[in-house]
Order: C-alpha cells, then sequence, then structure tokens
C-alpha cells in the first residue's frame, strides 16, 4: 500500500500507521541496516574500525552527537548520510510551520486544525530528503534565528496584540521539528545562543520572547567542530557539551591507500572529463603523501589541520596542467609527469596555515618543499637507502647513474616537450631502466617514465645530484661537476 494517498487523519488512523520520535526512526533503521549487514555510511573511507562503530552506537543509544575533528574530515558528509536511516515518508498536519505530528501536534495552529475538522484533517507526506536542515554557526547568528522571535508584521496583518502566540515567527530549530538539525563549527556561536540550546537538548522544548509556551520538540542534534576553536574563535560551554549525548573524535586517512581512494571518489567527474590524461599509480601515491608530509611539517600549523581537500584539488590541478600540456603540443592524449607537479602549488599554498617560521620561509618555498618531501618519501621507500658516507668498493646502486651525469655536463627535462621528446630524453640516461629492473621491476610500462623522474628528484633530494629550476622545467646534473666547471 502507497501510505501516501491517505490524506486525512481518519484515514491514516484506519491504516494502523504508528507515529515514531525521529531518534526511535534511526535507532531502528539502523538496527535493520546492521541485521542486512549494510553500511548507512556509504562512501566514508578510513572509519570502518572508528568513527563509524562510535557513530552507530550513538544512534543506537538515541544520543545527540557532536563530531569532533580538524577541518576535511567528512564531518558533514557523515551528518548528512544519517538522513538516509529515516523512514522514506512521515505524515504532518498539513500547512504546518513545525511539522507537527497528526497524532500528537504540539502547535496552536495544528491542534485547532484537529479541533475543528477531526477525522477530515487533511494530513501531508515529508520525504526524508526534506527533513535535514543545516546551520552554520557563525557570531552573527541571533536566537531570533535558531529558536524564533515575535513578528510584528505578522501581529499587523492577523491584528493580534503580542501577548498571543501566534505573532510568533518560529526560528530554524523549531521548523526542523521531526527531521535531523546540524549546526556546524558549534564553538562560533555566541555563549549567549549557546545557553538558549539548553532547555532544547535537556528537555526538548523552547521558550519564546517570555511566552508561556511550550513546544516539546523532537529533533536529532549533530554538531561539527574544530578543536582548534576551543581556544582560537570560541569555545563550547561547559553545561552545553555535558548536554551533548556522544563525542565522536574523527580523524585523517591513516594510509596512502585510503587517502587515495577518498582523492579518486571525490575527482571521479573530473577524471571523466580529461579522460586523455593518463595518471601513472605512482603519481597517485607522490599526490596523497603531500598531504601527509604537509601534516608532520614544522613550518604548517598542525592544530589547524590538512584537510583532505588538500589532494582533492592538487589532484584536479594535475590533471588540468597535463591537459593543457597536451593541447599545446597539439595530442589529445597524454601522461602526467612528476614536473607536471608545479601546477599544483595553488591548491596547496590555499589549503596550509603556516606558523611564524613557515611564514618567514613563504608559502610557495614551503609547497615546493612539501612535493620534494614527498617524493623523497616515495623514493625511499622503493629503493635502496642511500649511504651519506660510503667505503672504497662499497656497493652503490646508483654510482652508475651519478657517473653518467658527471660524464653528461647538460640534462634539462623542459615543460614544452611532447611525449616523444620527453621518453627520448629520459631514455638517454641508460642506468635508470637498469634500475628500475632491478629493484621495481613490476612496474607498467606506462608509469615507467615517472618512475625515472621521481628516482632523478630522490637522487636530487640526497644530494647525489643537482636539481634546477630553470622556469619553463628542470636541470640536472651532478654534484661534483657543478663546482668543477665553477657553478
Amino acid at each position: 500500500m502507497d501510505i501516501t494517498k491517505i490524506k486525512t487523519l481518519g484515514d491514516l488512523q484506519k491504516s494502523g500507521y504508528e507515529s515514531k520520535p525521529v531518534k526511535e526512526e534511526l535507532r531502528r533503521n539502523l538496527l535493520q541496516k546492521i541485521m542486512k549487514k549494510e553500511s548507512p555510511f556509504v562512501g566514508i573511507h578510513g572509519y570502518e574500525l572508528t568513527v563509524i562503530p562510535a557513530l552507530e552506537r550513538a544512534i543506537l543509544s538515541k544520543h545527540n552527537i557532536n563530531l569532533l575533528g580538524l577541518r576535511g574530515q567528512a564531518k558533514t558528509r557523515l551528518a548528512r548520510q544519517m538522513v538516509g536511516l529515516l523512514d522514506e515518508y512521515i505524515p504532518i498536519v498539513e500547512g504546518s510551520e513545525v511539522n507537527d505530528d497528526p497524532y500528537s501536534p504540539i502547535s496552536r495552529y495544528a491542534k485547532n486544525l484537529i479541533k475543528e475538522e477531526g477525522d477530515n484533517t487533511p494530513i501531508s507526506w515529508l520525504h526524508r530528503d526534506n527533513r535535514f536542515f543545516e546551520k552554520l554557526a557563525t557570531p552573527d547568528v541571533t536566537v531570533a534565528d535558531i529558536i524564533g522571535d515575535v513578528d510584528p508584521i505578522k501581529a499587523a496583518n492577523l491584528k493580534l496584540n503580542y501577548a498571543d502566540d501566534r505573532v510568533i515567527h518560529f526560528g530554524m530549530i523549531p521548523r526542523s521539528n521531526r527531521c535531523i538539525f546540524v549546526i556546524n563549527e558549534l564553538p562560533d556561536l555566541q555563549p549567549r545562543i549557546q545557553v538558549a540550546l539548553f532547555n532544547i537538548l535537556q528537555e526538548g522544548d523552547v521558550q519564546i520572547r517570555g511566552f508561556a509556551l511550550r513546544l516539546p520538540l523532537d529533533i536529532q542534534f549533530v554538531f561539527t567542530a574544530n578543536p582548534e576553536d576551543y581556544t582560537n574563535r570560541g569555545s563550547i560551554v561547559t553545561p552545553l557539551k555535558d548536554r551533548i549525548g556522544s563525542q565522536i573524535l574523527t580523524h585523517y586517512p591513516e594510509s596512502i591507500e585510503t587517502a587515495r581512494a577518498i582523492t579518486e571518489q571525490e575527482t571521479d567527474q573530473a577524471t571523466k572529463e580529461k579522460s586523455g590524461v593518463y595518471v601513472p599509480d605512482l603519481a597517485k601515491d607522490v599526490l596523497e603523501q603531500i598531504s601527509f608530509e604537509a601534516r608532520e611539517n614544522d613550518y604548517i600549523d598542525v592544530k589547524s589541520g590538512v584537510s583532505a581537500r588538500l589532494s582533492i584539488t592538487a589532484f584536479e590541478n594535475l590533471l588540468s596542467t597535463a591537459e593543457r600540456r597536451a593541447l599545446h603540443n597539439g595530442v589529445q592524449k597524454t601522461s602526467v609527469r612528476l614536473g607536471d607537479f608545479v601546477g599544483i602549488i595553488p591548491a596547496i599554498t590555499g589549503k596550509i596555515e603556516l606558523v611564524y617560521e613557515g611564514e618567514q620561509e613563504g608559502v610557495n618555498q614551503v609547497a615546493q618543499q612539501l612535493i620534494v618531501d614527498a617524493v623523497d618519501t616515495t623514493f625511499k621507500e622503493r629503493f635502496p637507502k642511500i649511504e651519506k658516507l660510503t667505503k672504497e668498493g662499497d656497493d652503490d646502486p646508483y654510482s652508475e647513474i651519478v657517473s653518467w651525469f658527471f660524464e653528461e655536463s647538460d640534462f634539462e627535462l623542459l615543460d614544452s616537450y611532447s611525449d616523444e621528446e620527453y621518453r627520448m630524453e629520459l631514455d638517454r640516461i641508460t642506468p635508470l631502466q637498469e634500475l628500475i629492473e632491478k629493484y621495481q621491476p613490476d612496474t607498467l610500462k606506462e608509469d615507467i617514465y615517472f618512475l625515472k623522474e621521481v628516482i632523478l628528484w630522490g637522487l636530487a633530494a640526497n644530494n647525489k645530484l643537482s636539481k634546477f629550476s630553470i622556469g619553463n622545467g628542470l636541470h640536472f646534473k651532478d654534484v661534483y661537476g657543478g663546482y668543477i666547471s665553477g657553478l
């Protein structure tokens, strides 16, 4: 039976429909998901053993929830996906501002309508997609915005005095009755506004402008907060924290594989649009490693966090850098090069907060160093350790590459090179291929040239080679050769 065809209170009662509080809806539907071995949170990676179990426990406990974590940790996405645990439709008294339950109305409008119409009271059906309300907490939010206030225009139109509760204009929270209500960045709310939430969380009701009005609201509250906000911009007042049932700590991806899964999911559309750009697996690893390096960098404010959006926007820039180069060279297809990573610097600089020493260094310089550090880490994970001090006769896997550069005074990788010129230039360094065949023999053919660049960058990062930017590309040379030639 399609329950949405029921249009009156009498027919609703005959159907046997039972109304449930919103937290009971969430609990009941989550139980069914768990019994069916289905995950209610799709596309959330890295939280399977940490955040999601804690969130499910909070829902089963019928708690209001605070998601506490640094920026870019999918806090709001988790809250939005809770909508999928609501019933598909719920009945409301038609025309109600506060989604009145026909069985248990709370507003004067709904009570009067049911008293007048009885079983003929008209009802409508509210889809779960319309049962999610979200408010970004800012210092200018007022009690009137979220709770409500007296509306003088309504009083004038209805010719009522201000003692009549019909002159009240309901705020966002009463209008989200029987819904999920999210307040993002809770500490940014002024303390006096946070105090206004006490009764709603504890007793489930509100009072507006001194009216003896009790609205027993039925709301699932979800708050999000950044731990840095407790000291920088504001704080959550202690009595409010005490009224929030569960506080759940979120975190960044703990592995490159998880970070890659997130980035690939979020950049799926960009990847389809730029289908002519091939991205080596190793390039994806280097890209994700940049975020990991940033979270441990001394120049970056760790407490501010490094959002997962860094990798997402950087990947989009990386695709566009390669695409632009291909267009200039008049070709339809190309592969990402390590030199293309210069194009992601604007995506990095907008996503990191620097400490004082970092500001002195300069944000561009810090971003460039993050790329170098990420390449160096990737290089060290795949090739033998470079010993700073070696004895004569010791086996040095990089000696032939270094010797090649000592004998060759000039090697450049220009951004403008066509794919053929790029490959021909790298193929000149024959010891690179030998090193790959020895230590990374399973490398895909399409990824070999990117790996060759990683080796060169890795050797330069460890002072085995010199690497210089020449504006339109990179120049590599032997370290000691530079001294001999006076450079």
